[in-house]
């Protein structure tokens, strides 16, 4: 019974996931953009923008669906694990990995996500840490995470994904999208041959991001 359950819900999840990705898409008149890189089958960290709770829907919509099947979004536990509804939605429709933003010293809280990347998936991963609500920022400083990673995976691509307006087609406390185009744009690979410091890394890693907002990319 518990096995049929469990397939019921792994079923439903997938019926549910298309029909999220098909009305976010018609809702944001969503674009992608491959302008760095091509939407190949092999296995990479996608790191991006974040200013809502939809961006990894949007992120993970674009992808084609050979891709999405292997590409798992990282989210935060303390908001997607607080409803029995969220914790459906994040891990059985889209089969999510949720991280801690409170835990103990010495437990590590990217250890679901390398199990995730050492399982030989994509992930879908937000730098910033949490939502960027300053208006005067277009990306917070980066926490250590996206480094730790590389150091752990150096072997993968790293992507820069940059997330054009999402906010204002969804603005904090909107029910209605507004009549907006929201556009994902996938940049190059980090090259990350030549940095070895953290701080460099992490310097780096957010200029290519900034780099694809407004069509700065080169």
């Amino acid at each position: 019974m518990q096995k049929n359950s469990s397939l019921f819900m792994r079923y439903l999840g997938r019926m549910i996931a298309f029909v999220i990705r098909r009305l976010v898409r018609l809702l944001t008149g969503a674009r992608s953009l491959w302008i760095g890189c091509q939407p190949e089958l092999k296995q990479r960290i996608y790191y991006a923008n974040h200013n809502s709770h939809i961006d990894f829907i949007l992120l993970w919509s674009s992808l084609p669906a050979v891709l999405r099947r292997t590409t798992r979004p990282v989210a935060a536990s303390d908001y997607w694990n607080k409803t029995a509804l969220r914790r459906f939605i994040i891990q059985d429709v889209f089969n999510g990995i949720t991280i801690s933003r409170h835990r103990a010293i010495d437990e590590d809280p990217l250890a679901t996500v390398k199990q995730a990347l050492l399982d030989g998936d994509s992930i879908i991963f937000f730098p910033e840490g949490t939502r960027n609500l300053d208006e005067d920022q277009l990306v917070l400083p980066f926490k250590a995470g996206l480094y730790y990673l590389h150091q752990q995976f150096g072997s993968l691509e790293i992507i820069p994904v940059w997330i054009a307006n999402l906010n204002r087609v969804m603005p904090k406390g909107a029910f209605i999208p507004l009549p907006l185009l929201a556009t994902v744009t996938f940049g190059r690979p980090l090259n990350t041959v030549a940095i070895q410091e953290k701080s460099e890394f992490l310097t780096s890693a957010r200029q290519q991001l900034l780099a694809l907002n407004e069509g700065e990319y080169q």
